[in-house]
């Protein structure tokens, strides 16, 4: 676990996020706030926790993602009273008791706490285990820019708020909230025998998704739900849905 840490200044701090991530920056007081910026097509472009800090927020974001986030930041910054920067701060995880200043991870009480310090790392935990179990997607893996949050469970996992007003992407995101039921999206499977990351997924020869995470007996797919019906195959492996 590679991350990288953007540390947002200035009086304008605040308002500048709201208008810009799918969740209520003003939840921070209170800890991690998870959340995600989107394209204007509603598209996901990053996701990352926001970090209270003294006279700050710092956003707590993937490595990969680091650079191309803060370009994206700086873009949007124009001339509002904002400074950013990246700071030396690391991540360490675990799950079990806390350690004092640690940050209850806000999308599921199984992924324990995040601290913020000189320290990265983690404490052995199976985190696979944990997301496949859960249905938790990884940035990467089963967040890439063809990801639409609420498929990929963003309302479940407390990175999405509907009343906090507009933010990038937003009205796209509200049209599929307000449809009956979503079509598509993660969800655990059951699965006999494995198969690489990206493997597709048929039922009765017709395309019906893409394999993700494997953790044991267990993983996350990418589904068309109208035909993720009985037994499915992902290359050599056998899959269905999970009870």
């Amino acid at each position: 676990m590679t991350r990288r840490i953007i540390e947002i200044t200035g009086s304008e701090a605040t308002d500048f996020l709201q208008g810009l991530v799918t969740n209520d920056v003003s939840k921070v007081k209170d800890g991690l706030v998870y959340a995600a910026l989107l394209t204007p097509q509603g598209k996901y472009v990053a996701d990352f926790f926001l970090v209270p800090a003294e006279g700050a927020i710092r956003i707590d974001v993937d490595e990969a993602l680091g650079h191309m986030l803060m370009q994206r930041l700086s873009m949007y910054k124009l001339r509002a009273d904002v400074q950013l920067a990246e700071l030396p701060v690391k991540v360490r995880r675990g799950t079990g008791t806390p350690p004092e200043g640690a940050f209850a991870d806000p999308r599921h009480e199984a992924l324990g706490w995040r601290l913020y310090g000189e320290e990265g790392g983690d404490d052995g935990t199976r985190w696979d285990s944990i997301r496949v179990a859960h249905c938790i997607p990884e940035t990467g893996i089963e967040l890439t820019p063809d990801t639409y949050i609420l498929e990929a469970g963003f309302e479940r996992l407390n990175g999405v708020d509907f009343r906090k007003g507009c933010f990038v992407g937003q009205e796209v995101v509200a049209r599929m909230k307000h449809k009956t039921e979503l079509r598509k999206g993660l969800a655990t499977v059951e699965i006999e025998g494995e198969a690489p990351v990206g493997t597709a997924i048929t039922a009765g020869d017709k395309p019906t998704g893409t394999l993700y995470t494997q953790a044991g007996s267990q993983a996350i797919a990418y589904l068309r739900f109208d035909r993720a019906k009985g037994d499915m195959t992902a290359g050599d492996a056998t899959l269905r849905l999970a009870e």
